[in-house]
This record gives C-alpha cells, sequence and structure tokens, in this order.
C-alpha cells in the first residue's frame, strides 16, 4: 500500500478507537475491540516506517541466481566476461534495406 492510503487507514482506525473510548462500558464486548484497535495501530504505524523497495531489495537475485543455477551453471561466469570484453547487451541495429 502506498503511504497515502496507510495514513488515510490509520486514520479511521484511530477515529473507531476513540468512539470506542468515549463508550463507558467496561463489558467485555467494548474492552477487546478496544485492543484489537490498538494493535492495528501499531501495525499500521510499522508499516508506514519500512520501505517496501527496501523489504522486497533485500532479497537481491537470490531466486534467479538459484534458477540459473539449475540452467546454466556457468550462466555468471559468462556474463561477467561479456561485460569485461564490453560484449553484452543488444546487438547493433542493422541498416534498414527499404529505400523509398
Amino acid at each position: 500500500m502506498a503511504q497515502p492510503e496507510l495514513s488515510t487507514l490509520r486514520s479511521l482506525i484511530l477515529q473507531a478507537k476513540h468512539n470506542l473510548e468515549l463508550l463507558e462500558l467496561d463489558d467485555g464486548r467494548i474492552v477487546r475491540p478496544r485492543e484489537l484497535l490498538g494493535a492495528a495501530v501499531a501495525l499500521v504505524d510499522d508499516l508506514l516506517e519500512v520501505k517496501p523497495a527496501a523489504v522486497i531489495g533485500a532479497r537481491g537475485g537470490k531466486a534467479t541466481a538459484k534458477a540459473m543455477a539449475k540452467k546454466d551453471p556457468d550462466y555468471y561466469r559468462r556474463i561477467a566476461g561479456m561485460r569485461k570484453k564490453r560484449a553484452g547487451g543488444r546487438p547493433p541495429r542493422k541498416p534498414s534495406t527499404n529505400q523509398d
């Protein structure tokens, strides 16, 4: 979720929690929802602090490396060699033979 949506969700949860706090009932039906809304606010606060890209980037291509190790064990060695020789990338574009 994006930051504005999480902030909106947090404010909605806080409003619901505030409305429950206005009720002066210490009945079990009110105490438990107060606790749950407090936990929900804490979770949303945690989500607002953590950057999603940081979580995803922590994986760092491990799945790709694992898949390529099975398919082509020399893949990374070959790619590194291509980088050193500057041989990677797309092949050069061939000139067009259509001359109008």
